[in-house]
């Protein structure tokens, strides 16, 4: 059974009750349960929160596959890590694959959601992450104070056609499997793979410059 978690606790500092603060039209949370929802290779999705108001409009969209459960204090603290909220679940729950699903990048599509898990098992890895490629010339400054390319060399400036760039976290999914999860304590281990997506999606609704940002976006969807 494969199924996706979606932790939604009611904290948030940056943007008060963000998890269902309406984008687009919608709360928050919809778009990625949405996505879940309509694929083919999830069986169930499971919303783990702290806060009664979040479970109430979960629950209004009449979801099929969803089933809206309670997340500890603990788990939910401003502190906890996202793995806490995961292995409370691992531990209580029966499962072989998990699809950690984050309601901050509701641009996640199905078909996204679809061909990442495809290519997990056709690959056989024992994790996977979901990224976007970027072309940016990347700088940092040495114990001097002087700055130094991380990714190129500035006396061969590459043009960008020519830059394959690098990999950049995106934030919007990870998959990996029950037994590893519990063993490792971490959604990545192993040989992990990496499921590219739009360059769209590597702004999450963090701050409130990115929430303008990913609701055009969504709106030019035609979400």
């Amino acid at each position: 059974m494969i199924v996706s978690f979606i932790p939604a606790r009611s904290g948030s500092k940056s943007i008060p009750l963000k998890n269902i603060k309406i984008i687009a039209g919608k709360p928050l949370i919809y778009w990625c349960m949405a996505a879940a929802e309509n694929c083919i290779n999830i069986d169930k999705i499971y919303v783990s929160t702290d806060s009664e108001e979040i479970k109430a409009i979960v629950e209004s969209f009449n979801f099929t596959k969803v089933i809206v459960i309670e997340r500890s204090a603990d788990t939910a603290s401003d502190t906890a890590s996202t793995e806490s909220a995961m292995l409370e679940f691992a531990n209580k729950y029966v499962f072989d694959h998990i699809v950690l699903l984050q309601a901050t990048s509701p641009l996640t599509t199905s078909e996204d959601l679809n061909n990442a898990i495809n290519k997990y098992f056709s690959n056989n890895y024992d994790s996977l992450l979901s990224a976007v490629r970027q072309k940016r010339f990347i700088w940092e400054i040495d114990d001097y104070g002087f700055a130094r390319p991380k990714n190129y060399d500035y006396n061969n400036r590459p043009r960008r056609q020519e830059f394959s760039g690098f990999l950049v976290e995106n934030g919007a999914f990870y998959i990996c499997s029950r037994e590893n999860l519990l063993k490792y304590k971490n959604r990545l281990y192993g040989r992990i793979g990496v499921y590219e997506m739009d360059g769209s999606s590597y702004f999450e609704t963090d701050e409130k410059e990115d929430w303008i940002i990913v609701e055009e976006f969504l709106r030019q969807q035609g979400a």
